[in-house]
């Protein structure tokens, strides 16, 4: 899903409950990430809810995994990873995911603690991809 998509499918929604279970809906979509990979060295600091990505390097591209144990957070790694897997490493640093996060409505509907969480999980990303 491309980020024009993720808006316009975001603006179907009149108000936040809708957009709130659709957002329950695409962290559904996730794919399992194994057990074997939720461990510390793939744990997101700064999220209040257990978070894990890893990352796969295939030539100059970049492919993540992602799960939390949390439903709103699998939601907001689905967005994540819909904007950047299969993507370079200068397009991940380069995007303006702030930029994304309110175009989609979520800058006003999140708390701060889940909105501090995604921009981790943000970073959390843009390190793997650095250190790759």
């Amino acid at each position: 899903m491309t980020e024009q998509e993720l808006i316009d499918n975001f603006s179907l929604f009149t108000d936040w409950e809708e957009k709130y279970q659709y957002l329950i809906e695409l962290g559904q979509s996730l794919p399992p990430m194994p057990e074997e990979d939720k461990t510390e060295a793939h744990k997101v600091q700064g999220c209040q809810s257990q978070v894990w990505i890893t990352v796969q390097q295939k030539g100059d591209k970049f492919f993540f995994v992602a799960d939390s144990d949390a439903f709103i957070v699998r939601g907001l790694e689905a967005i994540l990873l819909f904007l950047i897997n299969g993507q370079t490493a200068a397009f991940i640093r380069e995007l303006d995911i702030e930029r994304i996060f309110k175009d989609l409505g979520l800058e006003d509907h999140l708390s701060p603690t889940r909105r501090n969480g995604f921009f981790s999980m943000v970073e959390r990303v843009r390190s793997l991809v650095a250190h790759a």
